[in-house]
């Protein structure tokens, strides 16, 4: 890594695709140290810094699938009204001591173990109960509808791997382990401000030419979604100093920092220049609408994404790029997938080539058909086209107008955290 503080380089850089852009970052990024214990409840939405490990099997023994009779296959191979004597009831944690003879039955409910000499189940449905007797409706064969111990987890075996992200679902697979903690890795430390004279803080009367800060609660929104420790720095004057004394302290206390506004190529836009200063810039221009200034590298051991000032730009580049930056330092492992899906576009879309476009747009099933249309104007300053839609149509580069009636590809905002 530079550590040079000459003035920055004025050599031109060639726009990166899309995939170029994720390719350079994925490469560069590597995952935070650090782990901490915490209680089940307190682990959603984190990420497992070491593998779970059953400490028993799941189910702990052979139980019923549903409610019926606990009995013999060898009793009922066929389909001749077989009679049965019923000699106990099994329920869920209260098991049938004995064991199951020939001609014999156990009334039997869902989740109960399953009594010695019994090696299957027939649904209650499939029998007629007169007193202390069942007969058998269908054929029956040995194993069904038991669910045998073991058959979800099996003991020793991992339940869950280091680098997986919990949810809903892992809190109740690790609770039906009987663990009450486990070991996540530290929250990610992510500072963010937003530079610009023309930028206020809400709260305070505009000035001419101002506007507020929306960047700052967008960025502050996604963050805290993802369970980050966040940095709050404000709004930065687009002063050389002050921006240079942001980033030392944001570099001395989080290990990411984004920005929004100032890498553009105005004679105010200083971040580029500041990060080649006090680091390195692996790049900082995208072939995408919206989007195209973006700046990556670090400033020591911080990464830094330099984004967009204006507010639709910011969240597509948070979404298509850092998003998965943050997840994959956060120790995530897979990556969760980003997948497109086909849909009869209603409107004319006009596009430029050799870029690729995020249009925002709304998603829905007409007579079950998958069909999408615009928000309406597409500027990247107007962020209620964000707020109205439900969907991006992703463009690729080569691509070029849409007619209304073709097909396009849809990424789903759900999904995206």
């Amino acid at each position: 890594m530079s550590n040079d503080t000459s003035a920055p380089s004025t050599a031109p850089q060639a726009p990166l695709s899309v995939d170029q852009a994720r390719e350079s970052i994925a490469k560069a990024i590597t995952p935070i140290r650090g782990w901490e214990t915490v209680a089940i409840r307190d682990a959603l939405g984190r990420v497992l810094a070491k593998d779970v490990i059953a400490p028993h099997n799941v189910p702990a023994h052979d139980n019923s699938a549903m409610d019926g009779y606990a009995v013999s296959s060898a009793d009922c191979c066929g389909n001749n009204g077989t009679t049965l004597k019923v000699v106990g009831t099994a329920f869920a944690g209260n098991a049938f001591s004995g064991i199951v003879g020939s001609g014999q039955a156990v009334r039997i409910m869902t989740g109960a173990m399953v009594p010695r000499g019994a090696d299957c189940i027939i649904p209650q449905e499939f029998t007629d109960a007169d007193g202390d007797t069942v007969t058998l409706k269908e054929p029956i064969k040995a194993g069904a509808n038991i669910r045998r111990a073991g058959e979800d987890l099996t003991k020793d075996a991992p339940a869950l791997s280091a680098g997986t992200r919990v949810g809903p679902a892992e809190l109740g697979l690790i609770a039906s382990l009987g663990i009450a903690e486990v070991n996540v890795v530290r929250r990610l430390r992510v500072a963010f401000f937003s530079t610009g004279d023309e930028v206020a803080s809400i709260g305070k009367p505009l000035a001419q030419g101002q506007i507020y800060d929306s960047n700052r609660y967008t960025l502050y929104g996604v963050l805290t979604r993802l369970g980050c420790d966040i940095i709050d720095m404000g709004v930065i004057p687009d002063q050389p100093d002050a921006l240079e004394a942001a980033f030392a302290d944001a570099s001395a206390s989080a290990d990411v920092i984004l920005t929004s506004g100032g890498v553009s190529v105005g004679e105010a836009d200083f971040i580029k220049q500041m990060m080649n200063r006090m680091g390195q810039v692996d790049f900082w221009k995208l072939n995408i609408k919206p989007g195209r200034p973006m700046a990556f590298g670090r400033i020591g051991e911080t990464w830094l994404f330099g984004l967009p000032g204006n507010p639709v730009a910011v969240m597509v580049t948070f979404y298509q790029f850092v998003q998965d930056a943050l997840l994959a330092l956060m120790g995530v492992s897979p990556l969760p997938a980003r997948p497109t899906h086909p849909a009869r576009c209603l409107a004319d879309i006009r596009k430029a080539p050799k870029r690729m476009e995020f249009i925002r747009a709304i998603f829905r099933l007409e007579n079950g058909e998958a069909v999408v249309e615009p928000t309406g104007a597409q500027g990247s300053g107007v962020l209620r086209s964000m707020s109205d839609a439900n969907c991006f149509i992703v463009l690729p580069e080569g691509r070029l107008s849409v007619s209304a009636g073709e097909t396009v590809d849809v990424q789903m905002f759900e999904g995206l955290i």
